[in-house]
């Protein structure tokens, strides 16, 4: 089978089943090591009997098997710290894990912070973690299946940057998703400010990593990477492969030679962004997702201006998926005999 990144294998499973069936302030900037990728094939409704569903008595429980090695697999998934056998360690409850985990974030925990439990009960014993980027239906089918109880999710779950869900009484799409969280069991966890409190940074270096810049990381300035001089066209080609992005928005010349590139991946903010355009004087900015009456208006009267800045827009959710993919071989170590899985959530559009 040919190469494939981790976001292609995703899409390309999610296309074969679809024909079958307030302001807190965000730390977009990065860091970590990438681990390596491992994929298998994955149907999102095998195990389960004609007919039945995940909310119906039974679904999908007792469904569990190796993945990538026969029962079910799934599509881009890496895991690792397989249990040691029946009995293992002395089992961790989900708090201890998240306990676990901030003793590792500078300042943490936050007094005020996204990163709080948005769904389950988190002194019941771990049974195996999912990272991803957002905790969607999909993700938590394969949580069910992969037999984990507690999803650890760098977006929003309900919908808004706080999570408030009054607003969505009575709806049926959260009601699905609440009532299916109930039932198996499952805790999520907001993963947000504290892993880009991480230093380095959780997110940027796994983005680093998979577009073979990781080695021009500097963690005196971690958002600056200095690479050899390249176009803006071979950039972009580096970015898509590496990142598994089908199209990005582009303001700049392709010929145009860029060395000195500001990374922002994730949604940092109009104002953040522009405020290090004028402090870092980039070649190009290499964002995640921006407002488009924001940035791509400045980049675009600057250059009018004579100014040189080109930008890469690559989306929100592709540009943060890496460092939650790092998070695996990051926390491994220190859940022993915990199954740690990455469950890509991948991007919500199509391109056309």
């Amino acid at each position: 089978m040919p190469k494939m990144t981790l976001h292609k294998i995703t899409q390309h499973k999610m296309t074969q089943h679809k024909k079958t069936l307030h302001k807190l302030g965000r730390r977009d900037f990065v860091g970590g090591v990438l681990a390596a990728l491992g994929a298998a094939a994955f149907s999102p409704l095998q195990g389960l009997a004609a007919g039945e569903s995940l909310l119906s008595p039974g679904g999908a429980e007792g469904t569990q098997g190796a993945v990538g090695t026969g029962g079910f697999g799934f599509a881009g998934a890496r895991e690792s710290g397989i249990p040691k056998g029946p009995g293992g360690p002395e089992a961790l409850t989900i708090r201890q894990v998240i306990d676990l985990i901030l003793a590792k974030i500078p300042g943490a925990p936050f007094p005020q912070t996204v990163d709080t439990i948005k769904a389950g009960n988190p002194d019941q014993p771990v049974k195996g973690i999912v990272t991803t980027m957002f905790a969607t239906d999909a993700v938590i089918a394969d949580a069910i299946r992969l037999n984990a109880n507690f999803i650890i999710a760098h977006e929003p779950t309900y919908y808004n940057h706080l999570d408030q869900t009054e607003w969505l009484a009575g709806d049926p799409v959260y009601q699905y998703k609440k009532d299916l969280l109930e039932k198996h069991g499952i805790v999520v966890w907001r993963f947000h400010d504290s892993w880009h409190s991480h230093r380095p940074d959780g997110i940027l270096m796994g983005v680093l990593v998979a577009m073979g810049w990781d080695k021009y990381y500097d963690a005196s300035k971690p958002h600056i990477v200095s690479i050899p001089p390249a176009s803006l066209e071979n950039i972009i080609r580096t970015a898509k492969q590496g990142l598994g992005i089908e199209k990005v928005k582009v303001i700049g010349d392709l010929s145009q030679v860029c060395k000195r590139i500001l990374m922002m991946p994730g949604a940092a903010g109009g104002t953040a962004q522009i405020k290090a355009i004028r402090a870092e004087e980039p070649d190009l900015l290499l964002c995640g997702e921006l407002n488009e009456w924001e940035t791509s208006e400045y980049i675009r009267d600057f250059r009018y201006q004579g100014g040189k800045t080109a930008l890469v827009d690559l989306g929100h959710s592709v540009s943060e998926e890496p460092g939650m993919e790092w998070l695996v071989s990051w926390l491994e170590p220190k859940v022993p005999g915990v199954r740690v899985t990455h469950v890509p959530s991948g991007e919500a559009f199509r391109f056309l």
